[in-house]
């Protein structure tokens, strides 16, 4: 697939983009170079191929899940301006 000029310029249109005559022939290159490179992709074969996450096989290094503070909430709360059954009450914005 190739782009014509006027189709580029189509696209620029709709996206309320304002080119010159030569900066829509120099997009026009760059997006045929990159529907080549698409359909370069597709025509390799990759049946039995399965999907990866990431290009490397690397696992994540986890840490233990431990509690590394102190429960404060009852001192926050203490200072809060108005609280209810473990929430802070806000003044309604939206009518």
């Amino acid at each position: 697939m190739s782009l014509t000029l006027e189709q580029v310029q189509r696209i620029a249109l709709l996206a309320r983009i304002e080119i010159s005559e030569a900066e829509a022939q120099t997009t026009r290159g760059h997006l045929n170079g990159i529907f080549e490179l698409i359909e370069q992709m597709q025509a390799v074969d990759t049946r039995g191929v399965e999907p990866m996450a990431h290009a490397q096989d690397l696992s994540q290094r986890l840490r233990a899940d431990v509690v590394s503070e102190p429960d404060r909430r009852v001192a926050y709360q203490a200072v809060a301006p108005e609280t209810e059954a473990g929430l802070y009450l806000v003044p309604k914005v939206i009518e």
